[in-house]
């Protein structure tokens, strides 16, 4: 029989809670209960603040369910502690700012070590001391609070709850943590206060992270009143560098593939949607596979992200949903001129009129080599437009005559855990639209849908800041490369849109499309859902520029993403959830497709007997990325380097048709071509990997000492939609550890019972070596297969690995 833990007294004498069996479980909810998915479970108490059943089924998938939100996230906060306490204490620590009390002021954050788990930023690599100024300084817990207040009662319980439930857990593992945090000073009990700081934290990905050096750099040191001079050496000036990160965030670091197919070419009517983001491995914006349920309320299965209380992609019974990076800019920057009568270079002219910048001291401790602590202040400072910024490189400076700002309409940011609780409620697209035009909550990404009535939606709903096309136009852009706006007029600011929040953007007037054939997107431009239809805009000047610009070339990983579809759609019609997940797997590489043809005929005329045997090898690989693919490994080496080959296209982009443009080698880059494929067929004979070696062999991910072969290419560079980035260049053994790329994968239709849902976390969900469910998903991917996921309570308790616990409190 399962245990019921009551009260402080019982809570302090149990270690852990009693894991029971499918017999037990059944008695515990009662014999002959009915497996309605709306029975109350567990049964409320009036003297219980948290009451949740926590289930595990195969891989350690986890089934919370409560009758209220604060349980739910009682029970999830358990869960995910169980598999990941090491890794969210250590996060906690960066959204706190405390990295350097514990970790030491010149360290940067945790690295991966053998697959365990990193603390490492995607968005930001700054020594431990930076870390935490940039966090205590840009993050406001007063604002933070003001935000929740103001939005639902379900998010500010969740939220308490999820405190809670990771407490509850800490004081039961008491002494009995992981390796990696066992007897760590900083694994300590949270507030909901640390709560909205690891949301904050997410919240700022594309926008404050991106820049947090930059932040850093304009906060003064205690007792500099005077403006901070810095100039940067003549002829050396670049301002592209914020663009430039902002396509690495896509480009390098985070990724992800969304399909989402309608009535119109599905088999069964329904629609399906396939789901692929590709995102970090071992930081902390790994995803965890959960089923939330809020009996009568809310009830949505996928995954969560980091520690996020909510489904962030996933599906219900009616809806399936998934979400891209966006191409769109969540910032913009002003330049402000300064009043010249204030010395202190703090006061800033708007309208004619002077005003005072807010000053923010911020204290960091840090512990120092011989056990002592020291602690240093700086004072940031931040106009009404955003916190001042410093980068000399770009033009960016502090000097007596004006000053730079970030505007982040992210950084207070208190809408997420609304939308998605939003999203996951939705009965349809239309709602899920309907949702996202109300809340206005997602920070950065895009989203596509598909419903049981075979609608579809693609939509950036993201939070962009409202500058429209003619401010773009006017003379209030001042610096366009760094999306400089003048500031000291305020009818250069940002606008009002409708009912969205000051300054942002209203969904309802950013690209989207509801679609009966399909819609898609691989982190390029909205312009491109569907290439049968493409999104341009309201006439005369269409979408905002922050958005991004149309008629431009698009990634090679989403024109493989659009062409593979509309082949199979010419050769079926009609497609079911195994098309999707062929798709899915197919492993192109487009990159091969569209030069081989030209270069294989150049290579063999060179008389060169290393091009001669390359050239053999690519003749006969298949052009994939699979295990079994004999070639790929070459031409992985060689596309490297020949990708970066400028004009290199006879064909140049044709607007109307960006899915097979632009294509085809101009004959002037085939001795650059050529020496390419030479040079990456010498490495691989240096390093003894045969030319035409098998991927599988030369590819791999280790969890605990087992070696797993995994397939799949690099993806924007290459054009492979299933896309991993190594964590290792090439050596003698091949390419080892997957960094970030495909995570959660998903294909979900629905019957008349509900969801029909495929899909496998593929890093698997405990970043715990000790854990059974530490890489256990990893050969499912190496294998190609997909576990189907139990979503009904009939389902759930009748998975082979059932187990369930009450927790109450």
């Amino acid at each position: 029989m399962s245990e019921k833990l009551h009260g402080p007294a019982r809570r302090a004498r149990a270690s852990r809670f009693t894991v029971v069996a499918l017999l037990s479980a059944l008695a515990l909810a009662g014999c002959g209960r009915s497996s309605d998915d709306s029975q109350p479970a567990p049964p409320a108490h009036p003297t219980r603040k948290f009451a949740a059943e926590l289930t595990r089924t195969t891989h350690g998938v986890a089934h919370v369910r409560a009758n209220d939100f604060r349980s739910l996230g009682y029970g999830l906060a358990y869960a995910y502690a169980q598999d990941n306490v090491c890794m969210f204490a250590d996060s906690l620590l960066t959204a706190r700012g405390e990295r350097s009390l514990f970790f030491g002021p010149d360290a940067h954050a945790t690295r991966r070590v053998n697959g365990e788990y990193g603390a490492v930023s995607d968005f930001m690599d700054l020594k431990n001391e930076d870390s935490d100024f940039f966090f205590k300084g840009y993050l406001d817990i007063d604002q933070l609070k003001a935000g929740y207040v103001a939005g639902s009662q379900e998010t500010r319980d969740m939220l308490e709850g999820y405190a809670a439930g990771y407490n509850r857990y800490l004081k039961d593992s008491a002494g009995n943590y992981p390796a990696a945090c066992r007897k760590a000073a900083w694994v300590r009990p949270i507030t909901v206060e640390d709560m909205y700081l690891v949301i904050a934290e997410k919240a700022l990905h594309a926008s404050g992270e991106v820049f947090a050096k930059e932040i850093v750099a304009g906060a003064r040191d205690p007792g500099v009143v005077s403006p901070v001079v810095a100039k940067a050496r003549p002829g050396k000036i670049d301002r592209t560098f914020m663009m430039a990160r902002l396509e690495k965030l896509t480009a390098e670091q985070l990724g992800s593939n969304g399909l989402a197919i309608g009535k119109q070419l599905s088999a069964s009517g329904r629609g399906m949607l396939l789901g692929n983001p590709h995102y970090p491995w071992s930081s902390t914006d790994r995803f965890y596979q959960a089923h939330l349920t809020v009996n009568g309320r809310y009830d949505a299965m996928g995954v969560v992200l980091g520690g996020l209380p909510i489904v962030v992609i996933g599906f219900n019974k009616d809806v399936a949903w998934t979400h891209t990076v966006t191409k769109a800019v969540h910032f913009t920057t002003f330049k402000l001129t300064l009043d010249p009568g204030d010395g202190s270079g703090t006061s800033y002219m708007s309208d004619g009129v002077s005003v005072k910048m807010t000053p923010k001291t911020v204290t960091v401790e840090s512990r120092m080599p011989n056990g002592g602590v020291s602690s240093r202040q700086k004072i940031f400072y931040f106009s009404k437009l955003g916190a001042v910024l410093v980068k000399p490189e770009a033009g960016i400076t502090w000097n007596a005559n004006a000053v730079y700002v970030l505007a982040d309409p992210n950084r207070n940011n208190t809408r997420l855990i609304d939308q998605w609780i939003g999203i996951g409620s939705a009965r349809s697209v239309h709602e899920m639209k309907a949702s996202l035009d109300k809340i206005v909550g997602l920070p950065w990404i895009n989203t596509v849908a598909a419903d049981r009535d075979g609608d579809t939606l693609y939509a950036d709903a993201s939070v962009v800041p409202r500058v429209g096309a003619d401010k773009f136009a006017s003379d209030c852009l001042i610096v366009p490369p760094l999306l400089m706006f003048d500031g000291s007029r305020s009818a250069c600011g940002w606008g009002q849109d409708g009912a969205a929040p000051p300054g942002i953007h209203s969904p309802a007037n950013a690209p989207w499309m509801i679609r009966t054939d399909y819609v898609g997107n691989s982190n390029d431009g909205y312009w491109l859902t569907n290439p049968r239809a493409l999104l341009k805009g309201p006439a005369p000047l269409g979408y905002s520029p922050l958005y991004g610009p149309t008629d431009v070339e698009q990634k090679l990983r989403t024109r493989i993403g659009f062409r593979q579809l509309e082949e199979m759609l010419a050769q079926r019609r009609q497609l079911r959830p195994v098309d999707l997940q062929e798709l899915m797997f197919a492993n192109r590489v487009y990159a091969a497709e569209l030069v081989l043809p030209e270069l294989l005929p150049l290579c063999r005329a060179a008389e060169d007997r290393t091009l001669t045997r390359a050239c053999n090898v690519l003749s006969a690989w298949d052009g994939r990325a699979n295990l079994d693919s004999r070639g790929a490994v070459l031409f992985r080496e060689f596309w490297n380097a020949a990708a970066t080959i400028p004009n290199k296209w006879a064909v140049p982009l044709d607007p109307v048709d960006p899915v097979n443009t632009p294509s085809g080698l101009i004959p002037s880059v085939s001795p650059a071509m050529l020496a390419a494929l030479k040079l990456a067929a010498q490495k691989l004979e240096a390093l003894g990997i045969p030319l035409d070696g098998r991927l599988g062999d030369y590819q791999d991910e280790t969890r605990a000492g087992v070696r797993v072969p995994v397939h799949g290419a690099i993806g924007d560079i290459d054009g492979s939609y299933n896309s991993i980035h190594m964590s290792t260049a090439l050596d003698a053994d091949g390419y080892h550890d997957i960094a970030w790329g495909t995570s959660y994968i998903q294909t979900v239709t629905f019957d008349d019972a509900g969801p029909v849902a495929q899909a496998m976390l593929v890093y698997g969900q405990s970043v715990d070596p000790k854990s059974p469910h530490f890489g256990d998903q990893v050969p499912l991917y190496s294998r190609k297969e997909w576990p189907t996921l139990p979503f009904s309570q009939d389902k759930i308790k009748a998975d082979p690995q059932f187990k369930l616990i009450t927790l109450t409190e």
